[in-house]
């Protein structure tokens, strides 16, 4: 699944690699050179980061799956033991 971003994700994007170049390595690009600087790490190395994501999420559900009993259980008939005697 390729990540995308959007037009206005990109445009926010392009300034930031340029100014990142720029101080970094002392170096100016163009708008295109950061868009495609851009393109490959969104198809190089972002899949790294989704992949970690995925997994993140889910850890977290099958941790909450794991304790479903735990945390929704309701014990039936308590009538009798909410009433004093």
């Amino acid at each position: 699944m390729p990540i995308k971003l959007t037009k206005e994700e990109t445009a926010e994007a392009i300034p930031s690699i340029q100014q990142y170049i720029e101080e970094e390595f002392d170096t100016e690009i163009g708008e295109l050179k950061a868009k495609l600087l851009l393109d490959f790490f969104l198809t190089e190395i972002a899949p790294f980061a989704y992949n970690q994501g995925v997994n993140d999420a889910e850890s977290y559900f099958r941790q909450k799956a794991d304790d479903l009993k735990g945390s929704c259980h309701e014990h039936p008939l308590t009538y009798w033991t909410k009433r004093k005697r």
